[in-house]
């Protein structure tokens, strides 16, 4: 199944790169979700209108960008599809693609590092959670996250090296 919206050229390894990326964001949203609704996975829940629009939008915008990823091994990312305005059905340049998600793995490096830092400490001294069981569960939720920047870095890389022309390799 993983191989039928793939390209032909694509290595396999690239393939479940990109693949994963959209996989690892899913355990996080779905506690934000969970968060959202009142279920017992944080001390508090969160019920304000903007706080619940928030959460809601942090959830859809990180899951969508995500997807993106897909792009850097199926069609739709060499050719645009023709429903998008003023570049539909017109090839996607190499670096318009790479440049992008490499600059997203960057942002997501760091942003693992700098959260990564203030949530750990938010754990130890024990504001986020009441009980060991919520903070397993973010933990099991929230570590996958890890995995988003190097899996985007390598399926950008290997979208630029099978795409780049001879002279820019």
């Amino acid at each position: 199944m993983l191989r039928r919206n793939v390209l032909p050229d694509v290595p396999r390894w690239a393939a479940l790169a990109a693949y994963a990326v959209p996989l690892v964001t899913l355990p996080s949203g779905l506690w934000r979700i969970a968060l959202v609704a009142g279920l017992p996975v944080a001390s508090e829940p969160v019920r304000t209108g903007w706080g619940v629009a928030y959460v809601l939008t942090l959830t859809a915008v990180s899951e969508g960008l995500a997807l993106l990823a897909l792009g850097l091994v199926q069609p739709w990312g060499e050719v645009a599809p023709r429903w998008i305005p003023l570049i539909g059905g017109r090839p996607v340049r190499p670096l318009a693609a790479a440049i992008p998600a490499l600059l997203g793995a960057a942002v997501l490096f760091l942003l693992s590092i700098v959260v990564g830092t203030v949530q750990s400490n938010s754990l130890a001294s024990g504001s986020l959670t009441n009980s060991a069981a919520q903070e397993v569960v973010l933990v099991a939720c929230y570590l996958p996250l890890l995995a988003w920047a190097p899996l985007l870095a390598v399926s950008a890389i290997a979208y630029y090296r099978r795409r780049a022309p001879a002279r820019l390799k």
